[in-house]
């Protein structure tokens, strides 16, 4: 399903709600989701995908660095995809964080809306949680392992490899879920998640809120209560 019909469907659902016309509903929805688009400074901008913290600890430089080094390489007038393959191919940057830093870059740039991308709006979202990269992996591949954290909607697995990355289809699949996994030691490890398609950015900052939430209680479910 198109990002187009995704938003249809939204205004359709308006009009039954609410009697009115479709013109008036789309245009309220316009409405709503450009208020939720508040201005921002740049480096505020890139900094609601990932910290300045986490980008250097996970990359060596910080947001400025990062921003600096694509306005030099000319990084405005390049795909989306070539920044980011710049950055893992000529700086050894992960894949999630290549992402994460084009993302900003575009929007410190005014080159896309928050969340924006060719195929409709992805948000981002990870937690770190204290067990071993395997049992991580394992809470989203296995299916009765992940109903019971994840009780809010339904993935439906497309592809995977081992302890590295996992491709979901959401619900009836007009949008679509990534996990990344990273290795942060014996008893540690990483999941980041891409949702991606969502069909405007209201859906966006839903999505994002929910899996902040569903991340959380992932968490709750594996790691072990403190030792008394």
């Amino acid at each position: 399903m198109t990002t187009q019909k995704l938003f249809k469907q939204r205004v359709r659902a308006r009009m039954s709600k609410t009697g009115e016309s479709y013109t008036t509903a789309r245009q309220q929805l316009t409405a709503r989701r450009d208020r939720l688009q508040p201005a921002r400074t740049p480096l505020a901008a890139a900094t609601e995908l990932a910290s300045d913290e986490r980008i250097t600890e996970a990359t060596g430089k910080g947001w400025d660095a990062w921003l600096t080094i694509l306005d030099r390489w000319s990084a405005r007038d390049r795909t989306h995809r070539a920044t980011a393959d710049y950055l893992i191919g000529e700086h050894g940057v992960p894949g999630w964080y290549a992402q994460a830093i084009t993302n900003g870059y575009e929007r410190t740039r005014g080159l896309r809306q928050k969340h924006q991308q060719a195929d409709g709006f992805t948000i981002y979202a990870s937690k770190t949680v204290g067990v071993p990269i395997d049992v991580l992996f394992s809470a989203f591949t296995d299916e009765p392992m992940r109903r019971q954290w994840l009780t809010d909607g339904r993935m439906s697995s497309r592809s995977s490899q081992p302890d590295k990355v996992a491709r979901f289809d959401w619900d009836d699949g007009a949008t679509r879920v990534m996990v990344t996994f990273e290795d942060k030691g014996p008893t540690k490890s990483t999941a980041a998640v891409a949702h991606e398609r969502l069909p405007d950015p209201e859906a966006a900052e839903a999505a994002k809120a929910a899996w902040k939430q569903r991340l959380a209680a992932l968490k709750s479910l594996l790691e072990p209560p403190p030792a008394a």
